[in-house]
């Protein structure tokens, strides 16, 4: 839902009045306070951070999974929270937002980011794939566990789908995976989940 402010914000007025408690983003100067995610949601958001957590603890990587950190788009008022959120730690001493607003705004700082789907699904099938691809970052994961996405990403019927994003000379190159198909991640080429493993996080 959109929040009923006078006007416009610029990020810096977004990031000054953002309250503590519920999740905001800023989609182009307007604040949009985020549903609260159903049960569902929550669930597979979790077993995904969890399952991201595990492998790059694994491999001995540099990462964090941060609570309530901002990503803003290049010369943008526009500011999002990811469901997973993927930082290379050893780069926020590059980003000149990260210590007064938990804001990241360089693909070098992101390797990875999962939007788990809603029914604001148009936001991640366009509006955050084009500024995620625009700020560079590596890898995007859409998780539609639900089918709440367009026909022309997720088939007619709907199908549960996910995509994964790799960017590939500047733009991104989109693989969907369904049913028991082993994700393939850049990020994490020994990952070992299928599509249906999320599926089922969600009872």
């Amino acid at each position: 839902m959109t929040h009923a402010l006078p006007k416009l914000l610029t990020f810096e007025e977004f990031t000054a009045w953002r309250p503590e408690g519920g999740c905001y983003e800023l989609h182009d100067g307007v604040v949009v306070e985020m549903s609260q995610p159903v049960g569902g949601h929550e669930e597979v958001t979790a077993f995904l951070a969890r399952k991201v957590i595990v492998e790059f603890d694994r491999l001995n990587r540099a990462y964090i999974i941060p609570k309530t950190a901002l990503i803003k788009p290049p010369e943008s008022a526009s500011g999002y929270s990811p469901d997973v959120l993927l930082l290379n730690r050893d780069n926020l001493v590059n980003e000149p937002r990260w210590k007064k607003e938990s804001t990241v705004t360089e693909g070098t700082s992101i390797p990875f980011v999962i939007e788990v789907v809603s029914t604001n699904w148009r936001d991640d099938y366009y509006k955050k794939f084009a500024d995620y691809e625009l700020i560079g970052i590596s890898e995007y994961w859409i998780v539609d566990y639900a089918a709440l996405g367009g026909r022309e990403f997720i088939g007619n019927p709907k199908q549960p789908a996910i995509f994964v994003c790799e960017l590939v000379d500047g733009e991104y190159v989109k693989k969907i995976f369904r049913s028991n198909d082993l994700i393939i991640s850049p990020t994490f080429p020994e990952i070992n989940l299928t599509a249906q493993q999320i599926f089922d996080s969600a009872l």
